[in-house]
């Protein structure tokens, strides 16, 4: 006898597999969960003050006036791309931001190639060497104005007076460069650490081969050190840029935006505090904000891209 064929009972259409996504998504949501307090925090903080700057900047608000505030839409904005102190405050955070950058690059590679090399108190010099980094601003802009460039007590003057040279009184005769000076001291070793972890994640192997087919040490420094630290140069570029554009402490503290000195930031605080123009500061105050996203925008991508290297190794 044959055992009779029991057809397979038909599957209804249009009904799914049974799942059961309930754990997953509570496990998703117990992962998400701490992080949740932080998230509050950061819109409350950060973007609930930019969105209100952002409806103050459509306003021709003056506080000495607050009965005379109406709606402008963007005149404040077509005011800050106009004026003339507006402009010339532009231009001093462009050359600030460029002079401080590029020099601090310089320098900051030179330290680096001598960090990579092995020599007895190495670790001392490296601590050294980050400790301006590590100085609060306002305090390392108060070290230069009293402690270096003060025209009569000053250690700059001092060493001056020692070998017979002049006395000049640095922040007047020399304003901006001595912002920049003072700004590069400080940011140098922000650049040398990108720089030095540079070096140190080049392939040994390759300096070697290329030491042994008789490579000069210009020649690896040029073929290979120098392609390999693009990245990395373009990093401390677009960092550095990010937060010397918006400098405050060592232009209010050096100079007080006297002197040809003020940038965009300074003149934020000018128009917001001093002029009482609300309207016209917030609308300084976004266009600020926009740069540094901008910029920002490009260091994300090169961080990205260093990271996706870093993993195809």
């Amino acid at each position: 006898m044959t055992t009779p064929t029991v057809a397979p009972a038909p599957v209804a259409q249009g009904r799914a597999p049974s799942s059961r996504p309930a754990p997953q998504k509570l496990r998703a949501w117990a992962t998400r969960a701490p992080l949740l307090p932080a998230l509050v925090f950061m819109i409350v903080v950060t973007q609930l003050p930019f969105v209100a700057t952002l409806v103050i900047s459509l306003f021709d608000w003056n506080a000495l006036y607050p009965d005379a505030r109406h709606f402008t839409w963007f005149g404040n904005y077509s005011e800050v791309l106009t004026d003339a102190d507006l402009r010339k405050s532009v231009l001093t955070t462009i050359v600030l931001t460029v002079t401080v950058v590029l020099v601090s690059l310089i320098v900051g590679l030179g330290l680096a190639l001598l960090l990579d090399r092995k020599f007895k108190g190495r670790g001392l010099v490296r601590t050294l060497l980050i400790a301006p980094f590590l100085v609060v601003p306002v305090a390392a802009a108060l070290l230069w104005k009293h402690v270096l460039y003060n025209p009569e007590y000053g250690l700059l003057n001092g060493l001056l007076h020692y070998v017979g040279g002049p006395q000049p009184d640095w922040i007047s005769n020399t304003p901006l460069i001595a912002v920049e000076v003072a700004l590069i001291w400080q940011w140098t070793p922000f650049m040398m650490l990108i720089l030095l972890a540079g070096l140190q994640s080049r392939s040994p192997e390759l300096i070697e081969a290329a030491r042994m087919d008789g490579a000069s040490p210009w020649q690896v420094f040029r073929h290979l050190t120098l392609p390999h630290l693009r990245r990395y140069l373009e990093l401390g570029a677009l960092l550095g840029s990010i937060y010397i554009v918006q400098n405050f402490d060592a232009v209010f503290t050096l100079t007080s935006g006297g002197l040809g000195t003020a940038n965009l930031p300074y003149t934020v605080y000018q128009s917001f505090y001093q002029a009482h123009e609300n309207g016209l500061a917030s609308a300084a105050g976004v266009l600020v904000v926009i740069g540094s996203i901008i910029i920002a925008t490009f260091a994300l991508r090169v961080v990205s891209s260093l990271f996706r290297e870093e993993g195809s190794r």
